[in-house]
């Protein structure tokens, strides 16, 4: 079997481990924006060799692992390339734009959008592993357009390498993802600049920065290059979120200005019910990891 994978990354590289592992006999082809990056792949063993464009026509499969906004540009020119049997998915984090787009293409049938719950603060090929996707949630949409036979090769590879599917209406999919992912990448950037900037003025704030701090602006490392084209295409949905997150923080500072000291215990101590809802997910996780 031959697979190209555009973008050659965390995601792309990732993939291309796991094919190796669970896909006999497997080729990959291999591209990447980056000269230095494509070479790196190659050197690192991800890939064996640069993916060409004349060579597009004879995947059985594409895995399109770069910016939204990138995806979105070159999904309808791939779907005219590649072969009458051959299956294009990509693997960003919005999908309407993207379902839209495609909507009505002669070949949609085979496509599939799917967006891994999986990833890591860093970029590039070197970021690769091998267990990437083990028991990581992987959102598939529109699945009933996707070609049977496509659908059910895709969803037998992503099982064997560990992942636990979900389909999602992509509509949906980009108002959900908004709360449990843009928002958290937004928030640790905005932190990270408010004691970027804070860190003028007193250097040693670093000094005193611990775990807590590292964990929480984490997010703040990942690529501008991957984020600024989701914030662009799910917009809408961002606004809306930040504006309901805003009015939790004014909130929550005029019941501190208030001294509405056990106002805001009762708050926070309603809020600490996260933590049954995220020790389900573990168990769940868990419970999966020891075949229960």
């Amino acid at each position: 079997m031959k697979i190209g994978i555009i973008g050659v990354g965390l995601i792309g590289g990732s993939l291309a481990l796991s094919a190796q592992e669970h896909i006999p006999d497997v080729e990959l082809y291999g591209s990447n924006r980056s000269a230095a990056n494509l070479k790196k792949s190659i050197d690192l063993g991800l890939i064996d060799q640069p993916l060409e464009q004349k060579m597009i026509k004879q995947m059985d499969v594409m895995l399109l692992a770069i910016p939204v906004d990138t995806a979105l540009s070159r999904l309808s020119d791939l779907l005219d390339e590649i072969n009458d049997n051959a299956l294009i998915m990509d693997f960003g984090s919005t999908k309407a734009a993207i379902c839209e787009a495609v909507a009505l293409h002669s070949k949609r049938g085979q496509f599939l959008a799917t967006h891994p719950m999986a990833g890591t603060e860093y970029s590039g090929p070197a970021a690769a592993l091998p267990d990437l996707f083990t028991n990581k949630i992987q959102i598939l949409c529109e699945t009933h357009k996707t070609r049977p036979d496509l659908l059910e090769w895709a969803q037998n590879w992503f099982k064997k390498i560990g992942m636990n599917l979900r389909e999602m209406d992509p509509v949906e999919h980009d108002q959900h993802i908004t709360y449990v992912s843009h928002l958290s990448h937004i928030s640790s950037y905005m932190l990270g600049k408010t004691v970027m900037e804070k860190e003028k003025d007193q250097s040693t704030i670093f000094d005193m920065a611990g775990s807590g701090f590292s964990s929480t602006v984490r997010l703040a490392k990942s690529s501008p290059n991957m984020w600024i084209p989701i914030f662009k295409q799910n917009k809408h949905n961002i606004s809306d979120t930040l504006s309901q997150y805003i009015d939790n923080l004014n909130n929550f500072k005029t019941l501190l200005e208030a001294e509405k000291f056990d106002e805001l215990h009762d708050q926070l101590l309603e809020i600490n019910g996260i933590r049954q809802i995220l020790e389900g997910i573990s168990e769940t996780t868990n419970n999966k990891e020891n075949g229960k």
